[in-house]
């Protein structure tokens, strides 16, 4: 029995390889750039989740997605908003694509 052969490529970033288009792999990076930060900041706190749930602006639910990583439930938009009411100032940085 012949077995296809595996096609191997290498990718920049996880997400690269998750993505089906490039533009998709920037939004999950960014988000996952977000998200990192801010669970960060949140942990830096030393609050109950409702505490930081006021200062954020969402419920504890809410912060327990974002403290546990769950990349998926946010959007680029939601944690723009979230990076801003934990005291983050956002600058977007563009590059020439490869």
């Amino acid at each position: 029995m012949n077995a296809e052969p595996m096609i191997v490529g290498t990718f920049d970033s996880v997400f690269d390889a998750l993505a089906d288009t490039p533009a998709e792999a920037a939004n999950l990076t960014a988000r996952a750039d977000l998200l990192l930060s801010i669970r960060e900041r949140v942990k830096s706190w030393d609050v109950p989740q409702e505490q930081a749930a006021k200062r954020l602006g969402l419920t504890r639910p809410r912060v327990n997605d974002l403290l546990r990583g769950k990349l998926d439930k946010f959007s680029l938009d939601a944690l723009v908003n979230v990076a801003t009411a934990a005291g983050f100032k956002l600058h977007i940085q563009l590059e020439e694509a490869a």
